[in-house]
């Protein structure tokens, strides 16, 4: 009953279009009333508190950086490297992607900032060289979603936050995962394109290749600061989201000379509406948490679960299938937000390692940004590329398949990520 309740005051509400943020507070209230302890006082007190959070003070600051990035030029030279490096193979404008991919996802860890900038400078090459719109499109969406795996990574410190996991480990847990994704993503690609007929770019000299690593090694400077930062533990996530910030800053405007002073107030004014989004719904999020545990929602669904509770890999894939169901009418963030305080106590109940968990909870949610209706780099891709979301849905199928066996390799095979993160703790 009480799993009812919470779940029709969440989802009624959004059905009839009330914003994400006021169905959980109206989720929240549902259970009070239900459990008799509605107090006005505990509503504004879970809502001042959830966002009262040290580690979630690094959101803003990678938001910020992955914008600065994007305007001053850091993000243009990692593609232009990626090209000179990838571009003249068979495929190349493909690989240059999923490489530039992976690059970006360390800079930003925003798959929505990776999937507007991939898609505003490689997607207009990869059409005119004579790459099917449909599918070059599916790839750069399909790449993009690498952004929330690889450190650093929003995902993460919003799932570390409210599951109470260590954001380091999840940071450094995360790294080998995506390669993988990108490594699978390369395979798709290649199988892909060889069904087409395009124009190769000429292969350029190494006296060019050696030009476009220095001009971008400055933004590659970048990723290496903070994972080593955070593996030799010289800052916390959210030092390293304040160090992101004032380093991509500093290059863009001292070093590249690309983001101009009158540039700035726009910069800010943007990663301060998407922080504002964010840092909203977390707030909202913390009186559902709250009213989850207090009318033991976790022990209704380990209750419901019981059957699975004794084999760990088929609990894992209820639950994947669960959150893949749940990611494609919710996006990335309130998915986050609601499912982690359910999911949680029922994961350490099983004895599943947090810190594993929460890299296949994000991969998942990563993937639902790829799945409609709801998928947010779906959204963005649909609207650089002019192409409807059922052309794009052709298109993005096959690396959504790549992407999904990865998931699925990673819940038969726990080392995949236990293994790296022990070697990258060290």
């Amino acid at each position: 009953m009480t799993i009812s309740i919470f779940l029709g005051a969440l989802l009624g509400p959004m059905a009839l279009g009330v914003p994400i943020a006021f169905a959980l507070i109206l989720s929240g209230v549902a259970l009070m009333l239900y459990l008799g302890l509605f107090d006005a006082q505990i509503v504004a007190q879970n809502v001042l508190n959830g966002a009262d959070s040290f580690p979630l003070m690094a959101v803003p600051f990678f938001l910020l950086a992955g914008e600065v990035m994007n305007t001053g030029g850091l993000s243009r030279r990692i593609v232009a490297l990626a090209m000179a490096m990838v571009g003249h193979i068979r495929g190349g404008l493909g690989f240059v992607a999923i490489f530039a991919a992976c690059i970006l996802s360390s800079l930003s860890g925003s798959a929505v900032a990776d999937a507007a900038a991939l898609g505003a400078l490689l997607l207009p090459m990869m059409l005119k060289s004579g790459h099917d719109p449909a599918r070059a499109s599916g790839l750069i969406a399909s790449a993009s979603i690498i952004g929330p795996i690889i450190p650093p990574s929003i995902g993460f410190i919003l799932f570390g936050v409210v599951g109470g996991v260590s954001i380091t480990k999840l940071f450094l847990a995360g790294i080998f995962p995506g390669l993988m994704i990108a490594a699978a993503l390369s395979i798709t690609w290649l199988i892909v394109a060889r069904k087409e007929q395009f124009e190769l770019p000429p292969r350029q000299s190494g006296r060019l290749r050696l030009r476009a690593f220095v001009d971008s090694l400055w933004a590659l400077f970048l990723p290496v600061i903070i994972i080593a930062g955070l593996k030799f533990g010289v800052f916390t996530p959210t030092e390293a989201g304040v160090i992101a910030a004032v380093y991509s800053l500093f290059v863009s405007m001292v070093v590249y000379r690309e983001l101009a002073p009158a540039q700035l107030f726009h910069v800010f004014v943007s990663a301060a509406k998407i922080s504002a989004v964010v840092m909203f719904l977390v707030a909202c999020a913390a009186v559902s948490a709250w009213l989850i545990t207090v009318a033991d929602v976790p022990g209704a669904l380990a209750a419901l679960l019981e059957p699975l509770m004794g084999n760990q890999t088929a609990l894992l894939i209820a639950i994947m299938v669960l959150i893949v169901i749940v990611g494609t009418a919710m996006d990335m963030t309130p998915t986050i937000l609601i499912m982690t305080p359910v999911l949680m106590p029922v994961i350490k109940q099983a004895g599943i390692d947090p810190v594993y968990f929460g890299v296949l909870f994000i991969i998942n949610n990563s993937i639902g940004l790829i799945t409609p209706p709801v998928g947010t780099v779906l959204n963005v891709i649909c609207g650089v590329s002019k192409l409807s979301m059922e052309d794009l849905m052709k298109g993005v199928m096959p690396f959504l398949f790549a992407e999904l066996i990865v998931l699925f390799l990673l819940v038969l095979f726990p080392e995949l990520v236990t293994v790296p993160v022990s070697w990258f703790g060290r």
